[in-house]
C-alpha cells in the first residue's frame, strides 16, 4: 500500500512537474525578505511557503485537466502521465482540490486580505488555462498569475497594497512570460494546425524571440528599481547582472535551436530559469545578511 501510495505520489508530481514550484517560490521569498528588511517573521514564512506551492501545483494540476485533449494531440506532450495512464483524472481532480484547500488554509492563517483575495487568484488561474484558445498574449496571463505569488507575499506581510510591490510583482511577470514565449517555440506548427495562440504561432520564431527579449529587458529593469527602493547593496546588483547573463545565454540557446536539428529549448526555457530564481535569491541573501549588507 505505501509503494502504491508513493507511486501515485511521483506520478502526480510528474504530472503538474512540482519542481517548477523553483520559478515563483524564491522571488516570493525576496519578496518577503526585502519587505522584513531580512528580519521575517517565522510564523508566516511557512504559510507562504505553503501558499505559493499549493497554489502553483493545484494550477498546473487544473491546466492539465483542461488541455487534456490538447496534450494528448500534441506529439511533444502525449506521453505525459495524464495522458499515458499512469495518473488518472479523478486523482487529479483530487490533487486539484487538495491544493485549493491547503491554500485557503494558508490564506486564512496569514491575513484577511489574503484570504479574500484568493478567489481572484482562483479566477486567474482557470482564466489562464483557456487563454491560448482565444489570444496570443496567454504568456503574459500565466506570467501575471504567477506574480501573484510575489504580490501575496507582500500582502501576507503588510495587509495592504503598495506602490513598492509592483517593480518585482511586474518583473516576475514579464519573465515567467517570457520564458514561456521561448518553450513554446517548440509548438508552432501544432498550434497553427490546431488553431491554438501564442506569440511564436501568431508572428513567427524570429519576431517570438524579439518579444521574449524584450519582456526579460522589463525584468532587469524591475528587479533594478526593486533594488533601488530597498536599498540594496552591490550583493544585490550582481546578481541582477548574472541573470541578465543566465538570460543572453537562454536568448542564444533559443535561437541556435531554431537554427540546428537539436532541440534545447527545455533547458534554455526551464532548466536556466529554475536555476536563475534560486541563484538571484542567494544574492539577496547576501546583501543582506554578509559583512556590508543591510544587516552587515
Amino acid at each position: 500500500m505505501l509503494r502504491r501510495v508513493l507511486r501515485k505520489g511521483r506520478g502526480i508530481g510528474r504530472a503538474v512537474m512540482i519542481e517548477h514550484s523553483l520559478f515563483s517560490l524564491p522571488f516570493a521569498l525576496v519578496a518577503l525578505f526585502s519587505e522584513s528588511a531580512g528580519r521575517p517573521p517565522l510564523s508566516k514564512v511557512g504559510w507562504i511557503i505553503l501558499a505559493v506551492v499549493a497554489a502553483r501545483n493545484g494550477a498546473n494540476a487544473l491546466n492539465r485537466l483542461v488541455d487534456e485533449k490538447i496534450d494528448a494531440q500534441n506529439p511533444r506532450t502525449a506521453e505525459r502521465p495524464l495522458q499515458t495512464g499512469r495518473v488518472r483524472r479523478l486523482e487529479l481532480i483530487l490533487f486539484t482540490f487538495f491544493c485549493g484547500l491547503l491554500l485557503l488554509v494558508a490564506a486564512w492563517m496569514l491575513n484577511p486580505l489574503c484570504l479574500v483575495l484568493v478567489p481572484a487568484a482562483g479566477a486567474m488561474i482557470m482564466v489562464y488555462s483557456y487563454t491560448k484558445r482565444f489570444t496570443w498574449l496567454c504568456h503574459y496571463w500565466l506570467g501575471m498569475t504567477c506574480s501573484a505569488a510575489v504580490m501575496g507575499s507582500f500582502l501576507a506581510l503588510t495587509g495592504s497594497f503598495e506602490l513598492r510591490f509592483f517593480p518585482l510583482t511586474g518583473a516576475v511577470m514579464f519573465w515567467v512570460a517570457g520564458f514561456d514565449i521561448i518553450y513554446a517555440l517548440q509548438d508552432i506548427d501544432h498550434d497553427r494546425s490546431h488553431g491554438l495562440r501564442s506569440i511564436p504561432a501568431r508572428f513567427g520564431s524570429f519576431t517570438a524571440l524579439g518579444f521574449a527579449a524584450a519582456s526579460f529587458t522589463v525584468f532587469l529593469g524591475g528587479i533594478v528599481l526593486h533594488g533601488l527602493l530597498y536599498g540594496f547593496n552591490a550583493w544585490y546588483y550582481t546578481g541582477a547582472v548574472v541573470s541578465a547573463g543566465i538570460l543572453v545565454w537562454e536568448l542564444l540557446i533559443a535561437w541556435n535551436s531554431e537554427k540546428s536539428e537539436e532541440n534545447r529549448i527545455p533547458f534554455a526555457a526551464y532548466k536556466l530559469n529554475q536555476a536563475l530564481s534560486p541563484i538571484f535569491l542567494l544574492f539577496v541573501l547576501a546583501a543582506l545578511y554578509l559583512p556590508g549588507g543591510l544587516h552587515g
